[in-house]
């Protein structure tokens, strides 16, 4: 008995239904599964880099011992030009193959599958043969299968050149028939050509964007346009002009302001978040929203719409592309409120509803309605929303940090995303989202291209290792690309207000080293961690006052940040943020890794010390294995700090760091015959 014969009768059931299953069934016949990566069943798109290639794994086979070929499928979306990869065969059934997406869009792709019976046959009499076998009949056997792949290749030159196979292996002596058969230019021929048995598609097709190399990789600088100019007057966009250079100077590739719109008056925040402003306190720039204008309108201070273009043409010009913070707040001076009242959530009382995270209260920001009272989307405002991401990137805006995207619906963020890369593929969209680890994943795969993370309080050996190991091998390296912000105006982390100007450097090397993209909080520089008691946010925060900077002040660490985006800019391993791995130092303070780039031959060790108030002396293992050498080998190494050459012998080694001095090292590794980088 079959197990099939186990399956209750269906009513109704036909002769013919059985037919038709039975035909479906067979035409399937090589099993293509666990495929790496298909986010949700392919739900969501997985991310890539356009101009980079794009690896996919999966499991490939067929009953018993047959060959299997397969190949990847890939097209443009919305493109009738498809294309075809070969995959390779990696070990126990499993299967890689890759493709470059030429441009910043959206692809689809998907895999194919087939019995390669020519080259099984190949295998096969090349056994018989060493084993001095009669293969005659075997030479037939080879050359029917050239003529059912003729009979069943569509006019072209491929089948020409089987014809010409045919009419060759028809004649001579089984050993002139194999000459032909078993050469080389036959199987490339019948490799191209010949018939594909079983041939069976994956059963549904599968999403990547590739985004533009800034989604990945980049070094982000974070300031308020509004302390831009000298002492405290109000700052200008024209002031921000002349603070391009010390940007790119410190290099840095994204300019990140926080909101430049117009600002409430009604319930305005005074400074160090007080309830009770004088009338000359600048208010939070994340209560938009006034007599001014809202989100497409800029703060009168700051200057014009003339001025911003003038701005992001001159960063333009320094190699600096503008990030606009998108906060979805509202004053309660937003003239939205009077032109749209359906917009927003209103109490019983008829009073409109502020902002809340009990038992925090802001007064000063009210609440934006996204769905009905039916359950459907509150659309107008979903485009009013959509057309604000539209204007500014018709500014030259591409790059978006949103605030607290996880207080708004899913569906809104990922209809707002795709509607803005159906006019502006590249644009970026960053994740502000420190909530639930599976929110922050679903935001992630909904479109946003870099999120922020746990890494602000990812402090010891043990936490950094688990951490980076989950985002760089997990599924989700696929769809979330952590940016790795050292400090932000709202986040003061209690390691930098008790570490001073070392803990800022550990913090520095580890943000720039180990994740593609990265920012900083302008302060950052100059150590500035002063904070308010007890909590993780700074005294005299600059999100409530203009702050007057010496960005020259003694014991700044500017020319850490210079070293150390110039390390990510030279050296190709730094690109890619999935090839991290850990190594061993002996010792808890220690933090031992590698970026290694096989393809460009660019190969880099770090060790970072984690404790800012004591140096270590401690030993590490040099990987000399991953080059396939054994412990007793030399390798040619370059202090990528310092710039001089030497070699390292044998795979136990020491090593002094002091947080005074350096509390880091970075070593360019270069392994015989692997001087690329």
């Amino acid at each position: 008995m079959h197990d099939n014969d186990l399956r209750p009768h269906e009513p109704g059931r036909t002769e013919g239904d059985s037919r038709r299953e039975m035909q479906a069934l067979a035409r399937a016949r090589i099993c293509i599964e666990n495929l790496d990566p298909e986010i949700d069943g392919g739900r969501f798109a997985a991310k890539a880099v356009a101009g980079r290639p794009f690896k996919l794994r999966a499991d490939i086979f067929g009953e018993g011992h047959d060959s299997i070929r397969a190949a990847l499928l890939w097209w443009r979306q919305g493109s009738d030009d498809m294309h075809e990869t070969p995959m390779a065969f990696v070990e126990n059934d499993r299967w890689e193959g890759s493709f470059t997406p030429p441009e910043n869009a959206l692809y689809r792709y998907t895999l194919i599958a087939w019995r390669d019976d020519f080259l099984g046959w190949r295998k096969d009499t090349t056994k018989k043969i060493a084993a001095g076998l009669n293969v005659d009949l075997e030479a037939e056997m080879g050359h029917r299968l050239i003529a059912n792949s003729r009979d069943h290749a569509p006019e072209g030159e491929g089948r020409a050149a089987l014809e010409s196979l045919v009419h060759a292996t028809n004649h001579g002596s089984t050993e002139e028939r194999m000459d032909i058969l078993l050469s080389e230019d036959t199987l490339a021929e019948m490799t191209r050509s010949g018939r594909r048995y079983g041939l069976t598609r994956l059963d549904r097709d599968l999403a990547v964007f590739a985004d533009r190399d800034v989604a990945a990789f980049s070094a982000w600088y974070e300031l308020f346009p509004r302390s831009a100019a000298p002492g405290t007057r109000h700052g200008t966009f024209r002031d921000v002009i002349d603070r391009l250079p010390y940007v790119r100077d410190l290099g840095f590739d994204v300019l990140y302001f926080t909101p430049i719109h117009p600002i409430g008056r009604t319930n305005r925040k005074g400074r160090n978040n007080t309830l009770t402003p004088g009338p000359d306190d600048v208010g939070s720039p994340y209560a938009i929203g006034s007599e001014d204008g809202g989100h497409s309108d800029i703060h009168p201070e700051l200057g014009t719409i003339e001025d911003f273009d003038a701005l992001v043409a001159a960063a333009r010009e320094q190699g600096l592309e503008i990030a606009l913070d998108i906060a979805l707040n509202a004053s309660p001076d937003h003239p939205w409120i009077k032109q749209h009242p359906d917009w927003f959530e209103w109490r019983p009382d008829g009073s409109i509803a502020y902002a809340e995270n009990p038992p925090k209260k802001y007064e000063d920001i009210v609440n934006f309605r996204y769905y009905l009272e039916d359950g459907s989307p509150n659309a107008p405002y979903w485009e009013a929303v959509r057309d604000m991401f539209l204007y500014w990137a018709d500014h030259g805006v591409l790059c978006f940090r949103v605030d607290n995207p996880h207080t708004k619906p899913f569906p809104f963020w990922e209809w707002i995303i795709d509607e803005v890369r159906a006019r502006h593929p590249g644009a970026v969209f960053l994740s502000e989202a420190f909530t639930r680890p599976k929110v922050m994943k679903r935001l992630a795969k909904l479109g946003y291209n870099q999120s922020y993370s746990y890494f602000t309080w990812r402090n010891t050996k043990e936490e950094l290792t688990e951490y980076l190991t989950e985002l760089t091998t997990e599924e989700c390296r696929h769809y979330m690309r952590p940016n790795f912000f050292v400090n932000t105006p709202d986040i003061n982390p209690y390691f930098l207000q008790t570490s001073g100007r070392a803990g800022h450097r550990i913090r520095l090397a580890l943000a720039a080293t180990l994740a593609g993209n990265y920012g900083v909080y302008s302060g950052f520089e100059i150590c500035d961690a002063r904070p308010l008691p007890g909590k993780e946010e700074y005294l005299d925060s600059e999100k409530y006052e203009i702050r007057d900077w010496n960005f020259d002040r003694d014991g700044h660490i500017k020319d850490d940040i210079r070293l150390l985006n110039g390390i990510r800019r030279r050296h190709a391993a730094m690109r890619d943020f999935t090839n991290l791995e850990f190594f061993d130092a002996h010792d808890d303070a220690v933090l031992c890794y590698g970026r290694f780039d096989k393809d460009t031959g660019s190969y880099l060790l770090f060790h970072v010390l984690l404790d800012p108030h004591a140096g270590r002396d401690f030993s590490f293992d040099l990987p000399l294995w991953r080059f396939g050498l054994p412990d007793e080998a030399s390798i040619e190494v370059q202090d990528a700090i310092h710039g001089n050459h030497f070699t390292w012998h044998g795979k136990e080694h020491r090593l002094t760091l002091d947080p005074e001095d350096r509390p880091y090292a970075i070593w360019r590794l270069i392994p015989p015959g692997g001087a690329r980088d």
